[in-house]
């Protein structure tokens, strides 16, 4: 029996493995990698702007990068998100000449330091308006995502609870603006599933979102000094087993 079972999980276990590789090298992948490319990784402050105005953005770029980049175009009424861009000047200033090897200043015949004209870059900031991709129309955006699950499942319930138990945070059934089927909150600490789901959408979300809590927490990453950009934390949610979520150890 026991030799059954591990044949099994042998076997499951290698057409996963297979179906990821097939993933990673295909032409979806390739072109999902580019278009993640385009998007601006944002700073810690920036995230936790986006995230308190629209928990639920999943995309975010500015009006014209929409239209330049993607082919896509603001709808008529939405409202921005607001952040913080670097907006620095460039001024003139006239400073003491360094001489190079001593580190001393430059004196003249007169017995004065010399001076020198340099070009000095000022960092300035200013708000800015990004947008969410539900905020906007045209052409379709690369995505990693099958299309919506259906059907049911018999041990749903269980399953569900059990997901509970193992989140770190709370998980909440609810309408979810535009077209984010879930989204984990950094600020306020909680899943949001799209109510209303199929239960096998229902259970792929709340794995995906719950793999971004356990991964992702964003106080967790800045306080170990860790950094992953948009494309990675997405791969990682998607395949958690092989980021060392293996979910199904949590299970009973």
């Amino acid at each position: 029996m026991a030799n059954n079972i591990e044949k099994q999980l042998k076997e499951i276990s290698e057409r996963l493995e297979q179906g990821v590789k097939e993933i990673f090298t295909s032409e979806r992948y390739t072109e999902y990698l580019n278009t993640m490319s385009k998007f601006h990784n944002y700073s810690f402050n920036n995230t936790l702007l986006i995230t308190m105005q629209k928990p639920e953005a999943t995309l975010v770029a500015g009006y014209q990068a929409w239209q330049k980049k993607f082919n896509r175009h603001v709808k008529r009424g939405e409202k921005g998100i607001q952040i913080i861009a670097p907006a620095p000047i460039r001024e003139k200033q006239e400073i003491e000449k360094i001489d190079p090897v001593t580190k001393e200043p430059v004196i003249g015949d007169d017995g004065q330091p010399e001076t020198e004209i340099v070009e000095m870059v000022i960092p300035r900031f200013r708000v800015t308006t990004v947008f969410d991709v539900s905020q906007t129309e045209g052409e379709p955006i690369a995505e990693l995502e099958v299309s919506e699950l259906t059907g049911s499942v018999q041990f749903y319930d269980t399953f569900m609870e059990a997901l509970q138990n193992i989140s770190p945070v709370p998980i909440r059934m609810m309408e979810i603006e535009g077209e984010a089927k879930g989204y984990y909150h950094q600020t306020e600490k909680y899943i949001a599933i799209q109510e209303d789901m199929s239960n096998l959408q229902t259970m792929k979300t709340g794995v995906h979102e719950v793999s971004h809590a356990l991964l992702h927490d964003r106080e967790v990453m800045d306080a170990e000094g860790i950094l992953k950009d948009r494309t990675t934390k997405e791969v990682e949610a998607l395949y958690p087993c092989f980021y060392n979520v293996d979910l199904l150890n949590y299970f009973p």
